[in-house]
């Protein structure tokens, strides 16, 4: 029954399926090609979001934002949410593509299919649980991040983390605790199935 902690779930969740779905397009696209090409600068600028603090990329980000004279806002934090989630996904569909049998791939370029046709038809239904579980990971990741949203929303802005976050500065009530342990109960769930997968 409380307006505003249910308006801050609705954005986490928007914006947390938003920044999964695109993560988990660029992640499998730079996975694969970090895979498949030997480029030396494409694994620095998909780890490196990984690599360096969460405030620090925060700060980046915001610094990003204001030069672009971008309006801070769900667009902005959608946005550094992806940035941030890309490597994750990257990471696991690369490990997915490395335990992956390369003869399959080429068995069906023999048989006359296209790149494109072998890696729809071949490649991406074996990589297909290791782009479950990196989409599964960017959610949760992006629904529980506070640091990097905290720097990219604008004034009017609000998710989750951020609202639990305005609540305990004044006092630790039973629906901070309540809304606490939902959140804890999903990221859970959703590390669970992305370990399985």
């Amino acid at each position: 029954r409380n307006e505003g902690m249910l308006v801050a779930a609705g954005n986490s969740l928007l914006i947390a399926l938003v920044a999964s779905l695109a993560s988990t397009v660029l992640g499998t696209m730079a996975g694969v090609a970090m895979y498949r090409y030997r480029l030396r600068l494409l694994p620095v600028l998909v780890l490196t979001p990984i690599a360096i603090p969460e405030i620090l990329m925060g700060v980046a980000l915001l610094i990003f934002f204001v030069l672009l004279n971008f309006t801070l806002g769900l667009v902005s934090v959608a946005l550094a949410h992806i940035a941030f989630c890309i490597g994750f996904v990257a990471i696991v569909v690369r490990s997915r593509l490395a335990g992956m049998d390369e003869s399959l791939t080429e068995a069906a370029r023999d048989c006359g299919a296209t790149p494109l046709e072998a890696f729809r038809y071949v490649t991406l239904p074996l990589i297909m649980p290791g782009v479950i579980a990196g989409a599964l990971m960017a959610f949760t990741l992006s629904i529980d991040d506070f640091v990097i949203t905290f720097f990219t929303a604008g004034a009017g802005t609000v998710t989750l983390p951020l609202q639990i976050y305005s609540m305990i500065k004044i006092a630790v009530t039973p629906e901070v605790n309540a809304v606490s342990t939902l959140l804890m109960l999903l990221t859970l769930a959703l590390i669970i199935i992305a370990s399985r997968l």
